[in-house]
């Protein structure tokens, strides 16, 4: 299994780093994490998107998901689009296609018209474990203020665990129980004046970790404006294990 980091930057894209946007790949299939602020030109310039075999949002904040609304565009108006208007199957919250609908369209009236169903399968995420391409994945509603969830993925005897976008819930530790490999956001670093039910600190991802018998502890999604360094510092306080800041580009292989 092969992780790539498209952007990592939470909330919202830094300086020069993408907002969230992962590949995860195995047996040629390759499988689209989020796809926030710049990811599909970080994406662009390693593989021909055409290529996604299936995309997965985790939740629906413009950070995880704004260029659906580019990839919409490549996907129906490129000249070299594959023939018979194939579509991508998009897994994500249930209310998906039209959020996603509202996003791409530029005005009212054309938002009433608007249908992104010719480019994109949408499908619900799947809360019991299924079965896309290689990977077998169950989806965990997390604690965000939207519907948002964390997501189990597994490939031979390999686990990985995403986190995504939430604050310490009950919910992460099933999802997490005894993985290999836990890619935990860490938004902010530990406050008592951080508001409640939106982002994990580095001490609570470091914490996940050891709870749960995590292997291996990625952090990501830290915001621009929060000092990595100090999140490293706390994660580590919390967790004995290998340990490592994503940086956008990173190819991980598990």
């Amino acid at each position: 299994m092969r992780l790539t980091i498209l952007g990592c930057a939470g909330s919202i894209p830094g300086p020069t780093t993408n907002a969230s946007g992962y590949l995860i790949e195995a047996d040629g299939f390759v499988l689209g994490l989020e796809l926030g602020n710049g990811t599909l030109a970080a994406l662009q310039a390693i593989q021909d998107p055409f290529e996604l075999d299936a995309l997965m949002l985790s939740h629906l904040h413009p950070d995880h998901c704004v260029d659906v609304a580019a990839l919409t565009v490549l996907r129906r108006y490129h000249p070299q689009r594959p023939a018979g208007g194939q579509r991508l199957p998009l897994y994500g919250p249930d209310d998906a296609a039209a959020r996603l609908a509202n996003l791409y369209a530029p005005n009212e009236p054309e938002r009433a018209e608007t249908d992104l169903s010719d480019v994109f399968e949408f499908r619900s995420l799947p809360v019991e474990p299924a079965r896309i391409g290689p990977f077998e994945i169950t989806a965990f509603p997390v604690f965000h203020p939207t519907p948002a969830f964390g997501l189990r993925i597994a490939y031979g005897d390999v686990t990985i665990a995403y986190t995504g976008d939430t604050d310490v819930c009950p919910e992460l530790d099933s999802l997490a129980a005894d993985v290999d490999v836990l890619l935990a956001e860490a938004t902010w670093t530990e406050s008592d004046d951080r508001p409640v039910g939106v982002h994990l600190s580095g001490a609570a991802a470091g914490a996940l970790a050891t709870r749960t018998g995590a292997r291996r502890l990625l952090l990501t999604h830290i915001a621009p404006w929060t000092d990595r360094a100090k999140i490293y510092a706390e994660a580590r306080t919390a967790f004995a294990g290998p340990l490592e800041l994503v940086e956008q580009g990173a190819v991980y292989q598990f």
